[in-house]
């Protein structure tokens, strides 16, 4: 069972954005995910490696045109 240790908020969110975003928490074979404001709460929990594809391609696809 993986038990996460020491959550980190991305350095983006603050004040200006409402302060609402998640925070993460990794080891070398999972990732945990919680919402920054309900820290209390349930945590998801991904193989890091899975983890780290799905930051990566959120990085590759870039700002979507509202158009579409």
């Amino acid at each position: 069972m993986f038990i996460p240790g020491s959550w980190q908020k991305s350095s983006y969110s603050g004040e200006g954005d409402g302060n609402a975003c998640l925070e993460i928490a990794s080891s070398p074979t999972r990732t945990a995910v919680r919402d920054s404001k309900a820290p209390a709460f349930a945590a998801l929990t991904f193989p890091t490696a899975s983890f780290t594809a799905f930051v990566d391609a959120l990085k590759d696809t870039g700002p979507r045109d509202p158009q579409e």
